[in-house]
């Protein structure tokens, strides 16, 4: 009971909360809902990974991260997540449009089809990995739209891991050659989710501009 307050005082919203609080088991259950449930498109994956290398190298926090198992718990949330996705949208199908209402998930979805219909199955998934709200919705959609299960496997595979294991390694690679990192842990984290936002806004202003170009047609 004592410590049902200090539960509830955590914002899943942050990194370094819940990987002090919840340690490897918490990346793994983030990752998996982040990349598997529609409703997880709001967590925080890329400044988790990010983070988790950092700790991994400085030490700091109330849990000593082993940077092998951060990496094991990542690859193993992204790439069950991805599936579990996938599954969901192959029994949802299209249906998933009507079930879904939140404007961003909708985007995500049309920007989701729009990568299949542009670059094709393989590169479109290994893509969305890197780009927020896309990485949640696109494995629900390559699902509805039937992509065949083994080149779906396949690529979510490969860019799950390059996604999972570049930003651990970035983390700790920074905690490891910059000293005294861990002092400046928020402006840092700060840093990487700008920079994890900068392709969605990147597609939200290139889609701005496609609306304008057909409107002025």
């Amino acid at each position: 009971m004592n410590d049902l307050p200090t539960v509830l005082a955590i914002n899943p919203l942050s990194a370094t909360d819940l990987l002090t609080s919840f340690g490897t088991v918490g990346i793994l259950v983030v990752l998996l809902a982040e990349t598997g449930l529609l409703i997880g498109f709001v967590l925080p994956g890329d400044s988790l990974l990010f983070t988790a290398g950092l700790l991994c190298a400085t030490g700091a926090g109330t849990l000593h991260l082993q940077l092998g198992w951060v990496l094991v718990a990542a690859a193993a949330g992204a790439l069950l997540g991805a599936q579990m996705g996938f599954w969901i949208g192959r029994r949802a199908g299209r249906a998933l449009h009507g079930r879904t209402g939140r404007r961003r998930l909708l985007a995500g979805m049309a920007r989701s089809e729009e990568l299949f219909a542009r670059y094709g199955p393989a590169k479109a998934i290994v893509l969305a990995r890197f780009i927020p709200v896309v990485r949640t919705v696109l494995n629900s959609v390559a699902g509805a739209l039937n992509t065949p299960t083994a080149t779906f496997t396949l690529w979510q595979s490969v860019g799950g891991l390059v996604w999972t294991v570049g930003l651990v390694c970035a983390g700790y690679g920074l905690g490891r050659f910059v000293p005294g990192i861990d002092a400046y842990l928020l402006p840092a984290i700060a840093v990487i989710v700008v920079l994890s936002l900068l392709p969605l806004a990147t597609e939200l202003y290139r889609e701005r501009r496609r609306r304008r170009a057909d409107a002025t047609r």
